[in-house]
């Protein structure tokens, strides 16, 4: 199984129990910038009790795991679950959303973006997979996300991105100063 396979049978699902849906992580960071092996999908959701026990009796058999004890605890506490091909080792990671402003801002600006066979996805836009980025680099460090960043800015062109957007939920995310080290330079 593909990533892009994973996320048409997850996103299917979701689909199905009326989740709004997003992909942003490194998946996205490799549709906006250079193609880069992953092996998880990360789903940002809206997702209550209710939908998080429906989603997961979906997924039966011996091909998957998925704890519908984790589906319900991140359902209410706005945390994190994962579905699992087994076979493959790929995984899902399912966050559900917190209804933050940013979170908002982020539904608000999803883009559909056309898989290799035909269906289209929704996807972060490239500012959100970038501010999101900078919030994993100042919390863990690791340079994998700047190196990403700095991949999706190159392969975007810095002039067709929202710079404004960006400077906002920067200062408001207290990452401005992460940012400013993606920055290009004039």
């Amino acid at each position: 199984m593909e990533p892009t396979e994973l996320l048409r049978i997850v996103g299917k699902h979701l689909d199905q129990c009326g989740c709004a849906r997003f992909v942003t992580g490194s998946l996205a960071s490799t549709v906006f910038g250079e193609p880069r092996f992953t092996n998880d999908i990360d789903i940002v959701v809206r997702m209550d009790a209710h939908k998080a026990a429906r989603f997961a009796s979906m997924f039966t058999g011996d091909d998957w795991y998925i704890s519908s004890e984790a589906a319900a605890d991140a359902a209410l506490r706005h945390g994190m679950f994962n579905v699992i091909h087994v076979p493959s080792g790929l995984k899902a990671d399912i966050v559900v959303a917190r209804g933050t402003a940013h979170d908002d801002a982020r539904f608000e600006r999803v883009r559909h973006i056309s898989m290799p066979d035909g269906r289209t996805e929704p996807f972060a836009s490239p500012e959100d997979v970038i501010l999101k980025k900078l919030e994993f680099f100042r919390e863990g460090g690791s340079s994998k996300h700047l190196r990403d960043i700095e991949s999706m800015i190159a392969v975007q062109g810095a002039e067709s991105l929202d710079w404004p957007y960006l400077n906002e939920w920067a200062q408001r995310l207290g990452i401005a100063l992460e940012l400013e080290r993606v920055r290009p330079k004039r």
